[in-house]
């Protein structure tokens, strides 16, 4: 899989000793799941799904962890996955589970270095992003990586006992390449 670098943070892949701390926040409403539902049924179930995951691009499972440069130590972790049997997209996650790591373009960069690793890998044509319409800080993200808002599903996320409408994102393949490189 190899450590995907930038000028903040590198995405590696997960080793064991991340496991726990990867469980721990999924574990923790707190983190996790203020927009979104975020879990795992046990650690068990997690780094089975961690060890599949390279086979699996239906896979949710974290496929990198995200560490500070100037750091050591997993602030969070990200993913991608193929959302739809026949669409050609990919969709994104991220999650910077270390609440005073959020806030320094941590999740930004590591969001910009996944974009990249899957449109050169991959012959994906658009990346997307799901994001819950009151995730103020994640709509910003997508948007200030360029990603264009595609609509809103009403109703399509049920977490904390309710119905949440979500922001569709999506770049193509074309609209990266011809990006602002800061962004």
């Amino acid at each position: 899989m190899g450590v995907l670098e930038g000028t903040k943070v590198r995405l590696r892949g997960l080793e064991p000793s991340d496991l726990r701390r990867v469980f721990e926040w999924y574990s923790d409403p707190e983190v996790a799941s203020p927009f979104d539902r975020f879990y795992t049924d046990s650690f068990e179930g997690l780094v089975q799904s961690v060890r599949e995951a390279p086979a699996d691009p239906t896979s949710l499972a974290p496929r990198f962890v995200v560490e500070p440069l100037d750091t050591s130590g997993a602030v969070g972790v990200v993913g991608h996955f193929v959302s739809h049997p026949v669409l050609e997209s990919v969709e994104l996650w991220y999650l910077i589970g270390e609440p005073k790591a959020r806030g320094r373009g941590y999740g930004r960069e590591a969001v910009r270095l996944l974009v990249d690793h899957v449109f050169r890998t991959s012959a994906v044509e658009r990346v997307g992003i799901t994001c819950d319409v009151e995730n103020v800080p994640s709509c910003r993200l997508a948007e200030g990586l360029a990603f264009r808002r595609e609509g809103t599903l009403r109703s399509s996320l049920y977490h904390h006992g309710r119905w949440h409408d979500t922001h569709l994102y999506g770049i193509t393949r074309e609209e990266w390449a011809r990006r602002a490189p800061s962004a």
